[in-house]
């Protein structure tokens, strides 16, 4: 048997690495079968030298990235414990420094990944950026949130977030209300993204004002968008034209955000998704970046990447079976 210590800064941190209940550290013990106790303000790690080894490597890994000001939850530890695997943790140093943005609530907002991270400095070094990738990852989220950084440091006057009303099997007609009962629930996570950031009083008042602007894809026609941070969500449901219809809108000193999940196609099977197309149009052009997320990034519960990994193995067996 091996024994192995890992240093802590103090009694809080060594509270939030064994977690609620100990949570966190039958976690580390059941990953890499390994014993973790407390000793004298330091954890002791026992177990098969191998295991022992790995198992410090990760907690060590846990203790940097908790300093950079990041919790230390179920999420957090199923991800660093991959990148240890994969022998890439040298890369958890890149979501040190400052966070993004304040949220109404006072919290400060970080990325939670690397592949976050390299989506952010995407934003912030681009004029158009394409954050392409699985549900769960953050790509609306943080565009909002570097739309309201934006904003706050006055580089931009005017927030506009749009996505295009397309229904998995409902048409827009066959809902109560008029146009705009219509289409809210198809804008309610932009909504929701935009309260966490500004609170509900300074986004209605900023709504009212027109500061911000939450839309229908169909309202953007013909307008030419200065000074303003624009983003189109749910981009994998727009076509052909209206993606080149909404990349044309782009005015002075504005900057755009596409996103989208190209699994998640909603389109009548006989058209194209626009944002399929675009992904191969703008590839190479100077100041727009297309950045991709993978399951690793999804920061929702972690069945949702088991879920996407499964799905994936299961289209590539029916590719493979119908190839």
């Amino acid at each position: 048997m091996t024994e192995k210590f890992v240093e802590v800064n103090d009694p809080d941190q060594l509270a939030e690495l064994f977690g609620q209940l100990d949570g966190n550290a039958e976690r580390i013990q059941k990953q890499y079968n390994v014993s973790v106790v407390s000793r004298d303000g330091r954890i002791k790690v026992i177990g098969d030298e191998t295991n022992v080894q790995a198992a410090a490597k990760a907690l060590e890994s846990l203790v940097n990235i908790n300093n950079m000001g990041h919790s230390l939850n179920s999420q957090t530890i199923r991800y660093v414990t991959s990148m240890v695997e994969e022998g890439i943790e040298g890369e958890l140093a890149e979501l040190g420094g400052d966070g993004i943005c304040v949220t109404a609530s006072g919290k400060i907002l970080r990325a939670r990944t690397v592949g976050q991270k390299r989506y952010v400095d995407a934003i912030k070094n681009n004029t158009i950026v394409l954050g392409i990738g699985p549900a769960g990852t953050g790509k609306t989220y943080l565009a909002v949130a570097m739309a309201v950084k934006a904003f706050r440091e006055h580089k931009i006057k005017k927030i506009i977030l749009t996505r295009p009303a397309v229904e998995a099997g409902e048409k827009l007609g066959f809902l109560p209300g008029d146009l705009q009962d219509k289409v809210d629930p198809y804008l309610r996570p932009l909504y929701d993204a935009l309260f966490d950031m500004f609170g509900a009083e300074s986004f209605a008042r900023y709504m009212e004002k027109g500061i911000i602007e939450v839309a229908p894809l169909a309202y953007m026609r013909g307008r030419t968008l200065d000074e303003a941070f624009i983003i189109l969500d749910e981009a994998q449901n727009t076509t052909s034209e209206q993606i080149k219809m909404f990349l044309t809108r782009l005015g002075n000193e504005s900057r755009m955000v596409i996103t989208g999940d190209i699994t998640q196609i909603d389109l009548p099977e006989a058209k194209k998704s626009g944002l399929v197309e675009a992904i191969k149009v703008l590839k190479g052009i100077d100041d727009i970046e297309i950045h991709r997320f993978t399951e690793k990034d999804v920061v929702r519960h972690r069945l949702v990447q088991d879920i996407i990994k499964a799905y994936e193995k299961y289209n590539e067996g029916r590719m493979r079976n119908h190839g």
